[in-house]
């Protein structure tokens, strides 16, 4: 592999050279506090809740994956529009969001059970540890939009949260976002 640059575009988030993933609300459905309104949104439209668009990196021991992910404002039900969240299937590595536009939440729960979260705005370094899992989502009323990098080896686990969620949710109460306890978390 011979050295070379992409271009982001902290306002839009489109990174280039780079291969896209979307994630609409049919793929986000196992994931919200809400199913129900989860399939009312699928049945009207199936809105795009979030797209990365991945550097073309190896996916091997000593090179950085890196991406952009952009999460648009919405929610399902009263729970804002979110990643899907996961593990990295190598454990031990670590990841860094750095927040280039937008207002939003980063939930993030280590193997023994820790549940931390942090507000990302720009310019906000967000730091994950190894072994801890990691969740975002979209406060505001403009599009999240953050940078990531990680080791290219390190690998998605989605089915652990998929399984057994967050023991957090985020949501909108009141007109405020709010931190509330996920009364379908499962313990494994």
């Amino acid at each position: 592999m011979k050295p070379y640059n992409v271009v982001i575009d902290f306002y839009t988030g489109d990174l280039r050279p780079g291969k896209k993933i979307l994630r609409r609300v049919s793929d986000i459905k196992k994931m919200c506090y809400d199913e129900k309104a989860a399939e009312e949104l699928i049945q009207n439209g199936d809105p795009l809740v979030y797209e990365a668009i991945y550097a073309d990196v190896p996916e091997e021991e000593g090179q950085l994956g890196h991406c952009t992910t952009i999460i648009y404002p919405g929610k399902v039900g009263k729970e804002y529009f979110l990643t899907k969240g996961h593990y990295h299937a190598k454990t031990g590595t670590a990841e860094i969001y750095f927040c280039l536009c937008g207002q939003g939440r980063l939930i993030m729960e280590s193997m023994d059970g820790d549940c931390e979260i942090l507000e990302m705005f720009p310019s906000s370094a967000s730091y994950i540890p190894p072994f801890w899992s990691h969740r975002t989502m979209n406060t505001g009323t403009e599009p999240l939009i953050f940078y990531c990098i990680f080791p290219a080896e390190a690998g998605h686990d989605y089915s652990t949260i998929e399984e057994k969620g967050y023991p957090k949710l985020i949501v909108e109460e009141n007109g405020e976002v709010t931190i509330i306890d996920n009364p379908k978390r499962r313990n494994r």
